[in-house]
C-alpha cells in the first residue's frame, strides 16, 4: 500500500483549504438571495430535469442521504419552492416538481452564483489553468463513483 509524501499531503490541504473558503464565499453571497447551498443544488437538479422527480432518483443524482434529503425537501415545500403529490404510476411513493417560485428563486441564485464562480475561480486562473483543473476533475470523478443504495 502506498503512502502520500509530505508533498502530496501538502496539495491536498491546498486544495482543501481552498475548496472550504470558495464554498464558504459562494455560500455567503447565496444567502443573499435567500437560498441556502441546498436548495440551490435541489432547486438546479429539478430545473435540469423539468420535470417531476422521485426522491431516491433526486438523491442519487445529488449523492445525498435519505433523511437530509426528506428534511430538506419538507422545508423547501414549506416555503413554496417545490412540491411533494403521490406518483400518479402507482400512488406509493412521491414526485416532487419546482414551483414557479422556486423556479423564480433559482434563476435569481443562479446569476449570483455564476457571477461568484467568475470572479473566485474563472477570473483567477489561466485558460491553461481551467483546463488544468477540468482534466483534474475529469480524471478523478470515475473514482468516486459508487452504487447507490437507497
Amino acid at each position: 500500500m502506498e503512502h502520500a509524501t509530505a508533498t502530496d499531503l501538502q496539495a491536498w490541504e491546498s486544495y482543501q483549504r481552498m475548496r472550504q473558503r470558495l464554498s464558504a464565499r459562494i455560500a455567503r453571497e447565496l444567502a443573499t438571495t435567500g437560498l441556502s447551498e441546498a436548495d440551490y443544488e435541489i432547486l438546479g437538479a429539478l430545473v435540469r430535469e423539468d420535470r417531476p422527480v422521485r426522491p431516491t432518483a433526486l438523491g442519487c443524482e445529488l449523492d445525498w442521504e435519505k433523511s437530509r434529503l426528506s428534511h430538506q425537501l419538507r422545508r423547501m415545500e414549506q416555503r413554496g419552492l417545490l412540491t411533494r403529490e403521490s406518483c400518479a404510476d402507482d400512488g406509493r411513493g412521491f414526485e416532487i416538481t419546482i414551483t414557479t417560485a422556486g423556479r423564480d428563486a433559482h434563476a435569481t441564485a443562479k446569476e449570483t452564483y455564476d457571477a461568484a464562480v467568475c470572479r473566485y475561480v474563472t477570473q483567477a486562473l489561466s485558460s491553461e489553468q481551467l483546463q488544468q483543473l477540468r482534466d483534474i476533475s475529469e480524471a478523478l470523478l470515475p473514482h468516486l463513483e459508487e452504487p447507490h443504495h437507497a
